[in-house]
């Protein structure tokens, strides 16, 4: 019997990345569903979400919530237990923060598709935070209490799935609880190849411009590669990799699913420097037939086959990604290897898979 109501729970709606596209199927699979979120930023969320309807916490109406949102961390878990769930059957938290740790109704049931267990309280703190002494005395208190609060809080999921099996580790390792394992999805019906290849001598990086995702290393290497690279994406680092990027090195900000199809089915290769969960942007660049250039780290590890649609190096450092490119331009990838390897991540496969998982539970 199909649950009568269904909650979906998430943690903010302020952009359409990976996660939103993840819910943006889930409310497919459940047309009916009601949408729980600490903040909603309409101008930025999808017709598809916003056709929901939506309920937003008391982080709404707290000032400069738009920009300064992350400042608002330690009211985090409180904004999301106020929620009212009593009259729901079925909650579905998508959380890589707070959102598993809403609180559903006695006997109903909660699903918790977990992107990450928190990142920056119990792994890349200095990734998040910078080295800041004084800065690391006021916040750990802070985060030492969120922490405890993060693992409490998971005995109010009955089941998790993780995103990729390294994650399930990491939720194996905070939580202490076992994940089943569905690959986010891919639109592969959207990012396909080209009728004619015509590749450029440009490499390529799509992502959001925030310190873990060690943009600053690829830029470094490419100043002493010389060679053509465009970035693709936004965050707080910009200025900071404009000031380093030689004239080689291009910023093209945020651009439309058109354009950056575009950019992936053109370029060389897309570069992919940081550890991820999973990573997407390597399965959209495999998907329009262009290989991936990775570190060998994260989840990365298992969508790519390396000297097949990509090739991995070892070490984070600029030495390591050099030596990945040079490597590289005496190497060839057939792009129909690649689109191959792309359709195991389809949209249409994590639709089945977790449609399936949710009605067996």
């Amino acid at each position: 019997m199909k649950p009568q109501r269904v909650a979906l729970v998430h943690d903010w709606l302020n952009g359409m990345r990976g996660g939103e596209r993840v819910l943006e199927i889930i409310t497919e699979i459940f047309p009916n569903s009601e949408i729980f979120t600490l903040l909603l930023d309409e101008d930025r969320i999808s017709e598809k979400l916003l056709a929901h309807n939506i309920h937003t916490s008391f982080i709404q109406r707290l000032p400069f919530w738009r920009k300064r949102y992350r400042n608002y961390l330690p009211f985090f878990p409180r904004a999301i237990e106020k929620f009212d769930m009593s009259d729901f059957d079925l909650v579905i938290s998508t959380s890589h923060c707070v959102a598993k740790g809403a609180i559903p109704s006695p006997g109903a049931l909660h699903i918790c598709y977990c992107f990450s267990p928190v990142r920056y309280i119990w792994q890349f703190y200095d990734q998040y935070f910078g080295r800041n002494p004084i800065k690391r005395l006021f916040l750990k208190p802070i985060l030492s209490r969120i922490r405890k609060w993060d693992y409490e809080s998971c005995s109010r999921v009955d089941h998790f799935v993780a995103i990729s099996g390294n994650v399930a580790g990491r939720i194996k390792e905070f939580y202490g609880r076992e994940a089943d394992v569905i690959f986010p999805p891919v639109n592969t019906e959207f990012f396909t190849p080209a009728d004619k290849c015509d590749r450029g001598d440009y490499f390529l990086i799509v992502s959001a411009l925030v310190p873990y995702k060690r943009i600053d290393l690829a830029v470094r290497a490419f100043n002493e590669l010389g060679l053509p690279l465009r970035i693709i994406g936004r965050g707080p680092e910009l200025k900071k990799l404009q000031k380093i990027a030689g004239k080689n090195i291009t910023f093209h900000g945020w651009l439309s699913d058109e354009d950056v199809r575009e950019h992936y089915r053109n370029a060389r290769a897309l570069i992919f420097p940081g550890e991820e969960d999973f990573g997407l942007t390597p399965i959209e660049a495999n998907a329009c037939g262009t290989p991936v250039i990775a570190l060998r780290r994260g989840g990365v590890l298992e969508s790519i086959v390396d000297g097949k649609t990509g090739l991995f190096f070892d070490v984070p450092s600029e030495e390591c990604l050099i030596s990945a490119v040079k490597k590289f331009q005496k190497m060839s990838f057939d792009p129909k290897a690649c689109r191959n390897q792309s359709l195991n991540f389809d949209t249409g496969v994590f639709r089945q898979q977790f449609t399936d998982y949710v009605m067996s539970k």
